[in-house]
């Protein structure tokens, strides 16, 4: 009876969590596309700052935690700002160098170089954090990346400073990454507990390094009631994209984010297509299903893997 009840809270825990799962990865990609679109009709109409709408989307991030702290929506866990800041240096790295190569490349080496974080990644958690992927989890980011290359070609030109940029931004992205999912098991914390502190910290790196690249005065946007309502609208949706990466990433792993990052911007060009008009030549077509493609049979074999995990554990315990 005791093991038939243990069977039965570990497939009801297991059942739960992979509802989790799917409702964290759902928000992430509403919410990033949201948000896509967003900062683009932010820059395109009132001209606003990049890096500057990143440090605003931050302070109100900040801002929403603590909010979230009184009411006691979660736990502060006191933490050393020292373990933190490594995760906010590579985050403030990661906005400055894809800052940077977007702005010395074309958006087809830009998405390229982004898709490159899957095998850094990998290469890192292996090397570094002695944790493997299974041969068939790695040939599933094949196609993925293949996908993202086909949607891209077409636009790919190498300079030798966007090359560097771009280079940077992948390895530092990769890092911030794998950082997000490290610190939470090492420091012990949930999600919501660790980007109250990064967020912060890092909205005063990020205050500091701004004024290197964009105006701090004589700002090139008028300030008006419509244009601070939509740069507040985007800030909410990125306080639901910055919680819900640091939930995925601390439920699944950085790999399984990334490759909902690549999912993402797929979806994105559809939406382009269907919403805007936006030309999707047969090549792009193709790219995307051989993206989902990847990502649906990624999907599959994790499950697996996690099922085969609950079996070990009951064989075990059963022992």
């Amino acid at each position: 009876i005791r093991l038939w009840a243990w069977k039965f809270t570990t497939d009801d825990a297991m059942a739960v969590s992979n509802v989790q799962v799917a409702f964290g990865v759902t928000a992430n990609i509403l919410s990033a596309i949201s948000i896509v679109f967003l900062n683009k009709m932010i820059y395109v109409s009132f001209n606003f700052p990049s890096m500057t709408l990143t440090l605003v989307h931050f302070v109100i991030t900040s801002v929403a935690l603590q909010i979230c702290a009184w009411l006691d929506v979660f736990a502060v866990k006191r933490v050393a700002l020292t373990s933190v800041l490594p995760l906010a240096c590579s985050f403030c790295g990661f906005v400055v160098f894809t800052n940077l190569s977007l702005q010395y490349n074309t958006v087809g080496t830009y998405q390229l170089a982004k898709s490159m974080t899957t095998p850094v990644i990998l290469f890192i958690q292996t090397v570094f954090y002695n944790k493997p992927t299974s041969t068939p989890i790695i040939l599933t980011t094949l196609p993925v990346m293949f996908g993202v290359f086909l949607n891209s070609y077409y636009d790919i030109r190498f300079n030798i400073a966007g090359t560097i940029f771009a280079a940077l931004g992948v390895l530092v992205t990769s890092v911030y990454q794998v950082l997000v999912g490290s610190k939470q098991s090492e420091l012990c914390v949930n999600s919501m507990q660790l980007l109250y502190y990064q967020a912060p910290l890092s909205s005063v790196m990020l205050a500091l390094i701004v004024p290197f690249f964009e105006p701090v005065f004589g700002l090139p946007f008028e300030i008006t009631s419509s244009a601070m309502g939509f740069v507040l609208l985007s800030g909410v949706v990125a306080f639901m994209v910055n919680l819900s990466i640091f939930w995925i990433i601390g439920k699944t792993s950085p790999l399984t984010y990334n490759m909902i990052g690549h999912c993402k911007f797929c979806v994105t060009l559809m939406g382009g297509y269907l919403l805007f008009n936006d030309p999707l030549s047969f090549n792009q077509l193709f790219g995307i299903l051989s993206t989902f493609g990847g990502i649906v049979i990624y999907t599959y074999l994790k499950l697996e893997q996690q099922k085969q995990s609950q079996q070990y554990s009951r064989l075990y315990t059963r022992v």
